[in-house]
Parts: structure tokens; C-alpha cells; sequence
């Protein structure tokens, strides 16, 4: 079908506000969001990309939509709800790490309901692509979730899962229920190591992959931050190291992994190679600070690839 997109991804955008290092009271505004952060990454690594959500239909959700048609997604299945906002977090560092604060409760995407879906629009994907977080937001919108999957595979779509496991949302025997029950429905299942020792009681690397194979997820790509990627499907398993870069800001760079992954998925490459350019493009996202504004484009990609390679 000549009128596919390559990438459908269904989640919370939300507004960002990222503390600028050295300073207590100052902010960049930016945009961020799990779902989509993956889908601009895609559109940025070329796939024809389609976001579906609910914004508020106030400044900050028109912002978004702004940004969107900017990177050029499709926003057809995108609404607007008068009577809720567009969630908000904001970003702090420290000497552990970043933080992540949210104002999210009541959201306008936390009322999605299945019966919005644009069925039309996660029908034409050939890669439909979710999260945990989405499902943890809201009952229902854990709901819309699944009737998401049911019509993304009623038109071929491959599923695409990141468990993005965050215990603030949701308690662990309700998240691990769910993202194990979505597990079992993934094409590609792309967790965190930490969200997955977390969800299965493994430790070890391997033991967590065979679980996850066990679980019904055919590809599985095991992030594993600096040290790379563990992957596995049928045909066997391997390991993709990591890049030496300076990290400054990881924020994002999962999402980046996922939408970079999907759009070398569509372009034809083999799961190997797909994943060996998704993890260069993650570890470029760790060198600028926020989620959006250091997805890097395919020519930083393939530089960082070949310089790798020497």
C-alpha cells in the first residue's frame, strides 16, 4: 500500500522544562514525551511517521502540534480536549544524575479512551509502537493501549514495545502484569536493563532475554547504556557494544534507540544492522541536553558509524 506509514506511535507528549546545568531558577522550554521522542527520531532518520495522543487545547498543546508538523508527522490522530491540560515535567541535575519531576495527573492524554483511536491511521502502519508509561497514566488509557494493538494488528503492523517502567506511576504488580500481558503481543521489545531486572527478578542479562523470549516477544534488544546492546530472536543472540561519547544528558536516548530502530526496520535493514544504527543515534541523543533537540540527523549517525568502524 503506496499510502502506509512506516511508523505509528500512540503516547503522552508532554512539556519540558530542563534546568540549565551550573543554575537553581533557570529552564529551557522544550518537548518531550517517550512515544514521542521515538516518533520525531523516525521522522528525523527519514520514515513517514504518524503520532496518535490527546493534547489540551491550550498554548502549550499547540506548541506541540507546531513542533510535529514542523519534523513532519502526521497529526490526524491527534485530538483536543478543552477541559484538561497537556502534561508537564520539568529536569533537574544533579550529582546522580538527571530528575525528573512531572505534573501530569489528569492530563489530557491520560483521557484517552479507546473509542478515539483513529483506526484508519494505526491501520496504515507497518511498525505501531507504544509504551509502558502510556499504559500507567490511566486506566483508560491503558485500555486504549490494547484496542490500539488489536487494530495496529488487524493491519499487519509489527508492535513495538518499550516497557519504560516508572514506579511513580503505577505499583510494580499492576505494571508488571500489564507490560508482561503486552510483552506477549511484541514483535520487538526493547527494555531498559534496570526496568527489566526490575519486571523479571533476573539479573543477569541473559537470563532477562530468555525470559522475554519466553514470553512470546520475537526480537528482544536488551539496552544496556554504555555497554550497548544484548539482542536475541530465533535465530540466535548477540552483543553490540557501545560508543565512547560524552554523555551529558541521557534523556531520551531510549525513545531515539526505538524510533531509529524503526526506521532502519522500514528502510529494509536486517534486525543486526537495524540495531547497530540505533544505538549509534541513542548515544549522539546523550550528547546535547533535553529530548527533542539532540535526535540527531542520519549524516551524524553514519559519521559516528564509520568513525566506530576505523
Amino acid at each position: 500500500m503506496s499510502d502506509r506509514l512506516d511508523v505509528v506511535s500512540l503516547g503522552e507528549p508532554m512539556v519540558e522544562f530542563s534546568q540549565i546545568p551550573g543554575e537553581d531558577r533557570r529552564y529551557l522550554q522544550g518537548l518531550g514525551g517517550d512515544t514521542m521522542n521515538a516518533a520525531i527520531a523516525a521522522a528525523r532518520q527519514g520514515a513517514r511517521v504518524g503520532y496518535v495522543t490527546r493534547l489540551g487545547d491550550d498554548a502549550f498543546g499547540q506548541t506541540c502540534l507546531d513542533l510535529w508538523r514542523d519534523e513532519g508527522l502526521d497529526t490526524s490522530g491527534v485530538s483536543l480536549d478543552p477541559d484538561a491540560p497537556t502534561a508537564v515535567y520539568f529536569i533537574t541535575h544533579t550529582a546522580a544524575g538527571h530528575v525528573f519531576s512531572y505534573r501530569r495527573a489528569g492530563s489530557a492524554a491520560s483521557r484517552m479512551t479507546p473509542r478515539d483511536l483513529p483506526a484508519d491511521l494505526i491501520r496504515s502502519a507497518r511498525f505501531f509502537h507504544t509504551s509502558g508509561i502510556t499504559q500507567a497514566i490511566s486506566e483508560t488509557a491503558c485500555d486504549t493501549v490494547f484496542a490500539a494493538l488489536a487494530v495496529a494488528r488487524e493491519g499487519g503492523a509489527r508492535i513495538v514495545y518499550d516497557a519504560n517502567l516508572r514506579l511513580k506511576l503505577w505499583p510494580l504488580a499492576r505494571a508488571r502484569a500489564v507490560i508482561v500481558a503486552t510483552i506477549e503481543q511484541a514483535d520487538y521489545f526493547l527494555p531498559s536493563l534496570e526496568d527489566a531486572q526490575a519486571l523479571s527478578g533476573h539479573e543477569a542479562p541473559d537470563a532477562i532475554v530468555d525470559w522475554a523470549l519466553k514470553l512470546g516477544a520475537k526480537h528482544v534488544a536488551l539496552k544496556l547504556g554504555p555497554g550497548g546492546v544484548l539482542h536475541a530472536d530465533a535465530s540466535g543472540r548477540g552483543r553490540i557494544t557501545g560508543h565512547e561519547i560524552r554523555c551529558v544528558d541521557a534523556t531520551g536516548a531510549g525513545d531515539c534507540f526505538a524510533g531509529s530502530l524503526m526506521a532502519r526496520l522500514a528502510a529494509g535493514d536486517d534486525f543486526v544492522t537495524a540495531l547497530t544504527y540505533a544505538n549509534a543515534a541513542a548515544a549522539l541523543t546523550c550528547t546535547g541536553y533535553g529530548a527533542v533537540a539532540p535526535l540527531p540527523r542520519p549524516d551524524a549517525v553514519r559519521a559516528l558509524l564509520n568513525r566506530s568502524m576505523r
